[in-house]
């Protein structure tokens, strides 16, 4: 998880695909756990970052799980608060 972050963080490695698509599978067991700030994450990255329909309904889905457990950032994806 903290790996992912840092990875996502990182200014430089950010915005690399082949990075995202890494930190992203990071993410992916501790979502599934119900770890609310990978389900954020990687529901902002699924939505921001995947080109296909499915993949970006999961990310919604992530991000409302995340929502309704209070994480600002997922409520601030979804639009349910102004920053």
């Amino acid at each position: 998880m903290r790996v992912a972050e840092w990875l996502l963080d990182s200014p430089r490695l950010g915005e690399n695909t082949s990075v995202k698509h890494f930190a992203g599978r990071l993410l992916k067991q501790p979502a599934r756990e119900g770890v609310v700030a990978a389900q954020s994450r990687l529901g902002q990255l699924m939505c921001r970052e995947c080109g296909n329909a499915r993949d970006r309904r999961i990310g919604q889905d992530l991000l409302r799980q995340a929502a309704r457990a209070g994480d600002r950032r997922a409520l601030q994806e979804l639009g349910l608060i102004e920053d």
